[in-house]
């Protein structure tokens, strides 16, 4: 039976997504938790796929618009898919490693780093663009090497607590390649790079029957449709506002989790 309220749950989160990129664990996993009271494993388990099914309907959107990026999105594969592949395993030989308690907290903590990342972002790209003008060559060297790392922490971050593919990924990308990608670009090479993450991190979960089918069913009633119109919005909105409105939000949310 569908449940209308996790419907409009998803429809807000989705639309999110679709015009920001962000969205999928920063916002749906702590709405779980706070407004319908859901364990933080199961809002976990099922946000990695609502996240995976909403983000892939975006991405044709992004896609066709030519926005995706797919080398940055490579090397952020050749960190995020092995590493949360690894944490996934761990997962499966030994449930102790996501204790409750913890999995709360730690959902927390990095929504707030989000939110904070999301304020900072203008400085963050003001102060890699002066490094990347004066040792242009070092820089880009040293691009490829942190992305691939910035891939790795993601991949835990996403398998552990559904949270970081989206928001911490932005953040990180801006302070990269602060010449080279533009925000549409950020949103939808963000979108891309998310989905198989969240397919991989979620298949233990879903193996473990941690994932709440008939509450995954409801959120993607609501989000597929507004992922979609979000993304189409997307190269006609500045995302000036929407980002700080976002880390309002994020910030409350995450304080919310903590306390």
């Amino acid at each position: 039976m569908i449940d209308w309220l996790y419907t409009l749950a998803g429809a807000f989160t989705g639309f999110i997504i679709g015009l920001t990129g962000v969205g999928g664990g920063a916002l749906m996993t702590p709405i779980l938790l706070l407004f319908f009271g859901i364990s933080p494993t199961t809002a976990v388990a099922t946000d990695l796929w609502f996240a995976a099914i909403t983000k892939l309907a975006g991405a044709r959107v992004h896609h066709n618009s030519g926005n995706v990026d797919w080398q940055i999105v490579k090397r952020l594969w050749a960190g995020s898919l092995p590493m949360a592949s690894l944490t996934v395993l761990l997962i499966s030989m030994g449930a102790h490693i996501v204790k409750v308690d913890w999995l709360t907290k730690g959902i927390g903590i990095i929504v707030l780093i989000t939110a904070i990342g999301l304020l900072v972002a203008p400085k963050l790209i003001a102060f890699a663009r002066k490094r990347q003008s004066k040792q242009p060559k070092r820089f880009q060297t040293m691009q490829a090497i942190l992305t691939v790392f910035a891939g790795l922490v993601l991949g835990i971050c996403v398998a552990l607590t559904s949270v970081g593919a989206g928001v911490l990924g932005s953040v990180t990308l801006l302070y990269l390649y602060p010449l080279r990608i533009t925000p549409h670009r950020l949103v939808a090479t963000e979108i891309v790079h998310a989905i198989p993450l969240a397919i991989i991190a979620g298949l233990g979960y879903l193996f473990a029957g941690m994932v709440d089918g008939h509450m995954l069913i409801s959120l993607l009633i609501g989000s597929i449709p507004t992922v979609i119109i979000g993304s189409k919005l997307a190269s006609k909105i500045t995302g000036r506002w929407i980002r700080y409105a976002l880390s309002v939000v994020l910030a409350t949310v995450g304080l919310k989790v903590l306390l």
